[in-house]
């Protein structure tokens, strides 16, 4: 469990040229300059959902305006969250993507009436709240940004949803409604936005809001969207967490476990953008948003849209515990039950692990398929545990061991194994068959879908057909005394393609029409380099993630010691 001491917690990229202001009484200061002189200003203050209204409106009291609440033109909760309920649903995990928008939301009567309020009205005027573009154009607008993982940390402590009374609902549910009904209504209105925003409010720390001008905002994210870049990690616990991380990521040592790392996941991490002194930090899935072509490269934007299709991410169980046994589900179930465009494609490489360690993956030859799914109904039920050697084949792992892991295969990872995830993006959407008998963090049985499973349970998947599609499939692409690229996967049902570079000396690449997502899997870090000076050089780690946009077209490796090795991934032609 040693790294290299060196795994950057906080990657940023330096912008240069553009004021910021941080603290609300610089804020305040800088937007009464632009109203000071005019009889009646308007200012719109657009908020992402869980941004906290209450501490901006009366962190600016200082302006001496006339406020009003955008939130309060919306139709009221109960017919909200009535029109909310097909896209929620009673499932403790899953809900269905939804295609509302924020204008289905807002009440027509409500609406006007707040804006012949604002129209009577002189002097400086604010308009606050989730939406409230739609309620007044103004004079100037403010977009307030909220990172994904800022807004569950603030769930856990006790905030509710977006026009919701659940408080006290756990962290499942007011995850599942962030993620399947309200960030896709907001990053919806978000794009809208992204090009006239006069200014952008980083609300990310209570009591201590930034602001860098539309101008800066944009020019942060078309910078990341044409250099190499990392996000913003972020680790979680869970009841099968280990230890690793503690370590090589520098972590706190007194936390029980650390189980999931989020470093390359940009529908969840953040970037951070530096302006002087100044950090700001905003959603990541704004850089796809804004330049979702520069990004992703012309052919993968016209499969995926602005959609980013890549997601790394580690599973920590050394000293840990057993993953749940689980599957993914297949394209056709993932699209006709819960509205994804494409499924949960996955893999696992394995970055470390202790002797005599395991993963599950596959079943076994000839096994009753009846019986299997009697035995895991039982087991849910209590009193019997699932046995799961009698079904599921269970391979011996070492390091740098990669198994393929395509929609319909029954797998988990074993403990004492460090996993390097490399899959599609719809993470949420894993299917527990069985999970140890054991509680979750919250004290209550982790939620098991056996009864979505079975549907997508792909039966034919046993030993032989594992071992030989899905274990290892390594082939030697290019070799020289100081180099040698492989393949390494994924399955050909998976768009992924997988490449491990291991590299001696400064090697060029090409990014073919697709982003790049890498991982430094061996050796203490490389340097990325511009051959044309494009870029600044871009230093990255042991164990970190990082982005190559397509738009950087060619760019060099250059490790930092004697070699380093990488696992490179993009979307197939």
């Amino acid at each position: 469990m040693k790294g290299y001491g060196n795994y950057d917690k906080y990657p940023e990229l330096k912008i240069d040229g553009f004021e910021t202001w941080q603290g609300y009484a610089n804020i305040a200061d800088e937007l009464r300059r632009r109203a000071k002189g005019k009889k009646r200003f308007v200012i719109v203050f657009d908020c992402y959902p869980e941004v906290d209204q209450a501490e901006v409106w009366k962190g600016l009291s200082a302006l001496g305006a006339e406020w009003f609440f955008s939130d309060d033109a919306m139709m009221d909760q109960a017919a909200y969250n009535a029109m909310i309920c097909p896209f929620v649903t009673d499932d403790r995990v899953f809900g269905v993507m939804n295609t509302l928008k924020l204008t289905d939301v807002l009440d027509a009567d409500k609406a006007n009436d707040m804006r012949g309020e604002i129209a009577a009205r002189t002097g400086l005027i604010c308009v606050i709240g989730v939406g409230a573009s739609l309620v007044a154009q103004g004079d100037l607008l403010v977009y307030l940004d909220l990172a994904r993982w800022e807004i569950q940390c603030r769930f856990a402590k006790g905030l509710p949803n977006w026009r919701t009374e659940n408080s006290d609902a756990g962290k499942l549910a007011k995850f599942k409604q962030g993620f399947f009904v309200e960030w896709r209504m907001a990053d919806r209105h978000k794009r809208t936005l992204m090009n006239r925003a006069d200014y952008l409010l980083d609300t990310n720390r209570a009591n201590d809001p930034k602001m860098v001008s539309g101008e800066g905002w944009r020019a942060g994210l078309e910078k990341f969207a044409t250099r190499p870049f990392r996000l913003v990690p972020y680790f979680a616990p869970e009841v099968w967490g280990g230890q690793w991380m503690k370590e090589v990521c520098d972590l706190d040592r007194s936390a029980d476990n650390y189980a999931w790392a989020f470093d390359g996941v940009p529908e969840e991490n953040s970037i951070y953008l530096r302006f002087g002194q100044t950090r700001i930090e905003v959603p990541s899935i704004d850089v796809v948003f804004y330049r979702p072509r520069l990004l992703l490269g012309d052919r993968v934007h016209a499969r995926f849209g602005d959609e980013y299709p890549i997601r790394f991410d580690f599973l920590d169980t050394m000293g840990g515990q057993n993953l749940s046994l689980q599957v993914h589900p297949l394209t056709e179930y993932i699209q006709h039950t819960f509205g994804m465009h494409y499924t949960q494609d996955e893999s696992y490489y394995i970055l470390d692990c202790e002797e005599d360690t395991y993963v599950y993956l596959g079943l076994k030859e000839g096994i009753d398929q009846d019986a299997m799914l009697a035995d895991l109904e039982r087991a849910q039920k209590g009193g019997f545990d699932f046995p799961a050697e009698k079904y599921v084949n269970k391979w011996p792992v070492k390091k740098h061991d990669h198994f393929l892991i395509p929609g319909g295969t029954v797998h988990c990872s074993g403990k004492d194994t460090m996993v390097l995830e490399i899959s599609a993006t719809p993470y949420i959407f894993t299917f527990k068959l069985w999970d140890w008998a054991r509680l979750g963090l919250d004290g209550l049985p982790r939620p098991v879908h056996i009864h979505h499973g079975r549907k997508v349970i792909q039966w034919d998947r046993t030993t032989s057909w594992v071992k030989e599609n899905l274990i290892n499939r390594f082939e030697t692409i290019e070799e020289r005394e100081d180099y040698r690229e492989e393949h390494t996967g994924l399955h050909e049902r998976e768009f992924i393609e997988t490449r491990r570079c291991h590299i001696r000396r400064k090697e060029l690449y090409r990014t073919n029409g697709s982003v790049v997502q890498a991982n430094v899997v061996d050796g203490r870090g490389a340097v990325i380099e511009s051959p044309t000076g494009a870029f600044e050089p871009y230093e990255v780690h042991y164990a970190e993630t990082y982005i190559v946009p397509e738009s950087v077209k060619e760019y060099t490796i250059r490790p930092l010691d004697e070699s380093v090795t990488i696992v490179q991934a993009y979307v197939r032609g």
